[in-house]
């Protein structure tokens, strides 16, 4: 990885004040910032309270959505909610946002205070793909109807994953993306970007490799993230193209055009079978046990 060029949080473009509290230069082993100057977070590098402190006099208050569609609500739904009362944004106002085709067999969680839940029924699509890919419209649809309402803040999680330790405001920011667990070692040559000029996502170079199974940020910015996402889905589904990894490919595109104003390193989104990495110094939020071809299968 690269080193931040820049000498102090101060020469940060600031996503909030509160990051001008950011030690960039008490991580040398990694990367703190993006070469556009804005902060990429590891652990060491924030102090948790001051973040905490400022985020509730500010009034934020965070909306997590989840898909738990066919076979996936059972098998990872209950872990989702019940970790992520444990360790999500602790301290703020959290309404969960889960988009099933089954809305009787979501479980029934004990939540803080504070916190809430909201189950919108959705379509079950035949492919996976298109499951993956008309999130981002329905995303788009709920803020639009409901979240702006109710929240400053929006995550947008896969449900296969399990929190492990803290999440918390200081992954709050206008535009928030995360480094891909595969990809943050490699080389810029190595990312999976879509390489088909026929598709809408097609990338010939990037900043980052970015995981779509965690983004997020205001309502506003991922309101229009997740519009123009889909409507380059639907232009190449118009031209019968499909990008390389669907909706994240598309999402790479998007933020790669539109920086985004703050960085999550793969602490925020960790494949435990990667093994031992020194620079991992704590797995904020895990990826379960994959079983594509029990959960895929028609």
């Amino acid at each position: 990885m690269k080193k931040c060029h820049l000498e102090s949080a101060k020469m940060l473009t600031l996503d909030n004040s509160v990051d001008e509290s950011l030690n960039l230069g008490s991580r040398l082993d990694v990367q703190t910032c993006t070469p556009w100057s804005t902060p990429i977070i590891w652990d060491g590098m924030f102090d948790p309270e001051i973040y905490d402190q400022r985020h509730k006099t500010e009034g934020s208050s965070v909306a997590l959505t989840v898909f738990a569609v066919g076979r996936y609500l059972d098998a990872y739904l209950k872990t989702f909610l019940t970790s992520s009362e444990n360790y999500f944004m602790l301290g703020l106002p959290v309404r969960y946002y889960i988009f099933t085709d089954m809305p009787e067999k979501v479980p029934h969680i004990k939540l803080a205070r504070q916190r809430a839940i909201k189950i919108i029924q959705v379509e079950r699509h035949s492919r996976w793909q298109d499951i993956s890919m008309m999130r981002m419209k329905t995303i788009a649809d709920a803020i639009e109807s409901d979240i702006r309402h109710h929240s400053t803040h929006v995550f947008c999680l896969d449900v296969d994953q399990v929190f492990t330790g803290r999440f918390g405001s200081e992954a709050l920011g206008d535009s928030v993306a995360l480094l891909h667990a595969y990809f943050y070692h490699l080389p810029e040559e190595m990312f999976t970007y879509d390489r088909n000029p026929k598709s809408k996502a097609y990338m010939e170079t990037g900043d980052f490799y970015y995981h779509a199974a965690v983004f997020g940020g205001s309502w506003k910015s991922v309101k229009t993230m997740t519009e123009e996402c889909y409507q380059s889905i639907m232009e190449d589904k118009q031209n019968n193209v499909e990008a390389l990894w669907h909706d994240e490919s598309h999402l790479n595109k998007y933020l790669w055009l539109h920086k985004p104003s703050r960085v999550l390193s793969p602490e925020y989104g960790w494949d435990p079978s990667i093994g031992v990495m020194n620079d991992i110094r704590v797995s904020r939020l895990r990826w379960a046990p994959k079983q594509y071809e029990k959960l895929r299968a028609p």
